[in-house]
């Protein structure tokens, strides 16, 4: 007789809840992955190579005023993407599972606060949150939907534009942006608006560093859902695990900087998998935990 083929996205959810069991205090580092099934563009593809062209640097757009009347302009279009989002079953499953006491908080590379919206309560933006923005001279803060409306009443004929959306509310659009107006702070005057993110060539703030890596060091476990770790920010939580003989899981669709450090990788859609996850976790509250093992690498 031969033996009965098991579905290999059943393998995948046996070999995660096992390790969650064997694990029960997880660590969990989000990336755009999380957010594509909400209709956020991510920027990497499968090999962890640019999709497009690497997104705004904070020098750049510091020192030029047509950066910022480029950024400005595109995303008066993309940020609506953003804005329209809704969590998904990813945020949802990660939100249950912190409800069911096995995460004890999520550091998210993200900046859409779809976490939060899911229920998730401790959450640490590791990269701050797009829907603010703040004077890089006086440090007043705004909220961005103000500033669009802003943008709009200045540049009304830019409504009219079409083109598709990019990550973190940015559009693929290429124009003649010198006339798109930029409004200054209206607190000190001539201050420069910027989001109140992490623009690549920034620092993330010291003490969002030392909050995730007090989370990191109160789990049993790391796991890494949806993000290729290519950026530091994020890759130095694996390498931080690895280096206290943390092991972390990754579900991840694609190749991460951080593969040979993995005690388990499930290569499936995160909102699928996260989903049957909390519905097996369910269904067994309340049994003994039976896992004594900790499961093998899995990779597609």
């Amino acid at each position: 007789m031969t033996e009965p083929v098991i579905p290999r996205d059943d393998i995948h959810r046996e070999a995660l809840a096992a390790f969650v069991a064997h694990h029960p205090r997880l660590a969990v580092l989000t990336g755009a992955g999380v957010s594509t099934a909400s209709g956020i563009p991510d920027y990497r593809d499968d090999g962890g190579a640019w999709k497009r062209p690497p997104p705004m640097e904070h020098g750049v757009f510091m020192a030029s005023h047509a950066a910022r009347q480029r950024y400005w302009a595109r995303a008066l279009l993309g940020f609506r993407t953003l804005q329209a989002a809704r969590p998904n079953a990813a945020h949802h499953a990660l939100a249950r599972l912190e409800a069911l006491g096995h995460v004890v908080g999520v550091i998210t590379q993200n900046v859409d606060g779809l976490h939060q919206r899911a229920g998730s309560r401790r959450v640490i933006d590791l990269h701050g949150r797009a829907e603010v923005v703040r004077c890089m001279g006086c440090g007043a803060r705004r909220m961005r939907y103000d500033l669009h409306a802003e943008l709009a009443r200045r540049n009304p004929a830019w409504l009219e534009a079409r083109a598709a959306a990019g990550p973190d509310g940015d559009a693929d659009l290429e124009a003649d942006f010198s006339a798109f107006e930029v409004p200054s702070c209206t607190r000190c005057g001539d201050g420069i608006y910027k989001p109140d993110v992490v623009f690549f060539g920034d620092g993330v703030p010291r003490e969002r560093v030392a909050a995730a890596m007090a989370c990191l060091h109160e789990a049993d476990a790391l796991l890494v859902v949806g993000s290729s770790l290519m950026v530091f920010s994020g890759f130095r939580f694996a390498r931080e695990a690895a280096r206290r003989g943390t092991p972390i899981a990754c579900v991840n669709q694609g190749r991460t900087r951080a593969d040979a450090l993995y005690a388990l990788k499930v290569e499936a859609a995160a909102g699928t998998t996260l989903a049957r996850l909390v519905e097996g976790l369910g269904e067994s509250r309340g049994e003994a935990d039976v896992a004594t093992q900790p499961p093998a690498s899995l990779t597609r």
